[in-house]
């Protein structure tokens, strides 16, 4: 088979700066083509509307241009877990590893470089170890386009949160916000998203909350909601006390995004990996439980939360019922790093 190049620059609308508020705009302006249909997909998707995403990424799996078939796969894959359709995100992200084989094959250090970042990102993202023969993206960072290396950096944050190096995913996230020339409004808030669970496993509230309402100021005027779906099990309460309160209506629909990706997310997590993540509590018991398992009190809870010591012992109760383990410590084999 042909091995496949890269000629445009892989998620064109992740790695491009735009003012807050004109992400729309933006897209629409990109010339016709694939790049552009790329870009209304990722919208799509990054804005909440998985089905819709879906349905403008699927025709884009045909493309000879590796770019363009990785980042099609990773919309589809993604949008595919918050639809529930578990099977159609496999298919999606096995044919983004039938590329990335394609691309390896290939000299073209550029081509090895995307398809180390797509197979590097979906494989982190769904905490899946990484399969051996990709190079390790922390040496191809330099390689890739300019605007694709903070999104890199984003997900090697996320590698060292997942191994329990808080405050090296601190550093990585911060590095990469302080050296940007122009600020990518979808990067930036993954980014500052990295820095609250950082902050968060450290116990540094106030670092956190001041990380999320950036990133909420980034996201909010476009509607780019998703996000913050996707980290909602990562973020230890912080939407809980933070968004909801400010923001009830879009904490609404965050949660509702939460609920859909993670049903999704653990559909195919839970076969592949050591440990299932529970799939049976509620978001508050979920994060309550989260912070539980690593070690906060219940008067930290309840404080970090905004609820009573007696609301915070309900919630762990549940779950420890729900779990059917009878200790704080069992905890953890269930929740997310």
């Amino acid at each position: 088979m042909t091995a496949r190049h890269p000629l445009c620059d892989p998620m064109p609308l992740l790695s491009t700066a735009f003012e807050p508020g004109r992400c729309r705009e933006f897209v629409e302006s990109m010339p016709e083509g694939p790049a552009r249909d790329v870009a209304r997909a990722e919208l799509l998707y990054f804005t909440g509307q998985a089905e819709a995403a879906a349905a403008a990424a699927r025709p884009l799996l045909t493309s000879d241009d590796l770019s363009v078939l990785l980042s099609a796969s990773l919309v589809l894959g993604y949008a595919s877990l918050s639809l529930g359709q578990a099977d159609d995100a496999r298919a999606a992200l096995g044919t983004a590893r039938a590329a990335v084989g394609e691309g390896l094959d290939d000299a073209d250090p550029l081509a090895s470089a995307v398809a180390s970042f797509f197979v590097t990102t979906a494989r982190t993202l769904l905490h899946l170890p990484l399969p051996e023969r990709v190079p390790p993206l922390e040496d191809c960072v330099g390689l890739l386009p300019e605007g694709l290396r903070p999104f890199a950096l984003y997900v090697l944050a996320h590698q060292a949160y997942l191994v329990g190096e808080h405050g090296r995913c601190v550093g990585v996230a911060e590095a990469a916000l302080a050296v940007q020339g122009e600020a990518r409004p979808i990067t930036n808030t993954y980014l500052h998203l990295a820095c609250v669970m950082g902050y968060v496993g450290m116990r540094d509230v106030g670092a956190a909350r001041a990380h999320l309402l950036t990133a909420w100021d980034l996201a909010r005027p476009d509607g780019l909601i998703e996000p913050f779906g996707e980290h909602h099990g990562l973020l230890g309460g912080m939407l809980e006390a933070v968004i909801k309160r400010g923001w009830p209506d879009d904490f609404r629909r965050i949660i509702d995004i939460t609920y859909r990706f993670s049903a999704g997310w653990r559909l195919v997590h839970n076969p592949d990996a050591l440990d299932a993540v529970a799939d049976n509590l509620t978001t508050t018991e979920f994060a309550a439980s989260t912070l539980a398992a690593r070690g906060w009190t219940n008067q930290e809870i309840a404080d970090h939360l905004g609820v009573s010591v007696n609301t915070v012992k309900t919630l762990v109760s549940s779950s420890l019922r729900k779990l059917g383990v009878s200790s704080r410590r069992e905890l953890s084999r269930f929740m997310l790093p």
